[in-house]
């Protein structure tokens, strides 16, 4: 290699790193941040049959899957992955993608939610939407 191709690599390096940490600051300051607090939150599971239950919680908890550790009567269970916890079962009711393309999608104030429920900030007044879904 030339020292011109040596400059060029370390340039792009430089780059690439001042690009990554930027990202990081940004989604750091960016995401939503947690309500300190007690608050009360309404939570509506919808099942495959299109049944409700509906949950109403006062918790000082700051994301969602803490409030739904702490909801009575309400159950899930899920697997670990890179952008947090994928649910699977909602109050013993599965939803299995592989076998019919169905998943838990979840909705806050009407809103698609973007994070996972570990990283789903709760404000006082939120109303969540667990909904038993099949895709296409």
């Amino acid at each position: 290699m030339t020292k011109k191709q040596n400059k060029k690599i370390i340039a792009g390096l430089f780059i690439f790193v001042i690009i990554i940490v930027a990202l990081a600051i940004g989604y750091k300051f960016l995401k939503p941040q947690p309500v300190k607090g007690e608050k009360a939150v309404e939570i509506t599971v919808v099942s495959a049959d299109q049944s409700e239950k509906i949950y109403n919680i006062q918790t000082d908890a700051e994301y969602l899957q803490q409030v739904m550790d702490e909801t009575e009567g309400l159950t899930y269970s899920g697997t670990e992955g890179e952008f947090g916890m994928m649910v699977d079962a909602v109050n013993d009711e599965i939803a299995s993608y592989e076998e019919n393309s169905a998943y838990w999608a979840f909705y806050i104030n009407g809103e698609y939610c973007n994070y996972s429920i570990s990283e789903q900030p709760v404000a006082d007044g939120d109303e969540f939407r667990i909904v038993y879904t099949v895709g296409e």
